[in-house]
């Protein structure tokens, strides 16, 4: 009984440092779920109305009856998917970002080592950026972690955030853009990033190729800027795919895919690599790690 309450306990304070981002879409999907819920129960109280309705414009007593009940079934379904489609989403956003950020530290054996890190897009105010930021603090590490994002807003969020789970002294925040990172080449230790690069390039459209292009330009980035031997950690949205062709295709070492876990009503998967010591030929092995699940 007291873990449930020091996980609820937990929780609470996680939303009161974090918020909900992008809360004006789970009100739209919660108000769209009650208006047909609401529209649900009014067929079942006025059906006999609703087919005396049906029947004046399709003939056949029958036929209308079953136009009526098909109607109110495919409302009353909506309802359902629209309320479950509400509940992943604040899911999404705070308790499954949380445990997917410990998930991105756990991956990385070594944090004593790490003398800088990078977290790419810092989404979330922050919750990745911190749980790497707690990770140092824990090691006793003299490391920082930098969290860059295309908006002061969202950094001066995320140090807030940074302050408020007491580990400001190991988080700096720059603004940027991830398809030209303001750092030199073979900078940082480690490279951690959660549901944003999915986010690149949106300007082109999700599905179109100069999109596609833009995120590889970014995923080509987070290489760049690692040491040799250096880890990268991915959570990502739908196109995590691509991103394993493209590590194939610049020689990355230890690929290392999740398996699949919905976030945000769509596919989501961790993909994690090794840049290399030293230059190699041949194609990177791919591998399926349910430990990163």
């Amino acid at each position: 009984m007291g873990k449930s309450t020091n996980h609820s306990k937990e929780w609470t304070q996680m939303n009161s440092i974090y918020g909900m981002e992008q809360w004006q879409t789970l009100i739209f999907l919660l108000c769209q779920a009650i208006l047909l819920s609401v529209l649900s129960v009014l067929y079942l109280v006025y059906f006999n109305s609703i087919c005396g309705f049906f029947e004046r414009v399709i003939s056949g007593t029958a036929v209308a009856r079953f136009a009526a009940g098909f109607t109110g079934s495919v409302t009353a379904l909506s309802a359902v998917c629209l309320f479950f489609a509400a509940a992943n989403f604040f899911y999404s956003a705070i308790p499954l970002h949380y445990d997917m950020a410990q998930r991105i530290v756990s991956a990385v054996n070594d944090w004593s080592s790490v003398k800088l890190a990078l977290d790419l897009g810092c989404c979330g105010r922050g919750i990745l950026l911190n749980a790497v930021a707690t990770q140092l603090k824990k090691e006793g590490s003299s490391g920082r972690v930098v969290g860059l994002d295309r908006s002061k807003r969202t950094t001066l969020s995320t140090l807030r955030s940074a302050k408020m789970e007491g580990v400001g002294e190991y988080v700096t925040c720059r603004e940027g853009d991830a398809r030209r990172l303001p750092f030199p080449d073979n900078y940082f230790d480690v490279v951690v990033s959660g549901v944003f690069v999915h986010t690149v390039g949106k300007e082109y459209g999700q599905k179109t190729a100069e999109a596609a292009a833009e995120r590889m330009r970014a995923v080509a980035e987070m290489v760049r800027v690692m040491k040799p031997g250096g880890v990268c950690v991915v959570w990502d949205l739908v196109h995590v795919p691509e991103y394993v062709l493209r590590l194939q295709e610049l020689k990355m070492e230890d690929v290392r895919v999740s398996e699949r876990v919905t976030a945000f009503m769509v596919s989501s998967h961790i993909v994690s690599f090794r840049k290399p010591s030293q230059h190699v030929h041949g194609p990177a092995e791919v591998r399926l790690d349910w430990r990163l699940c």
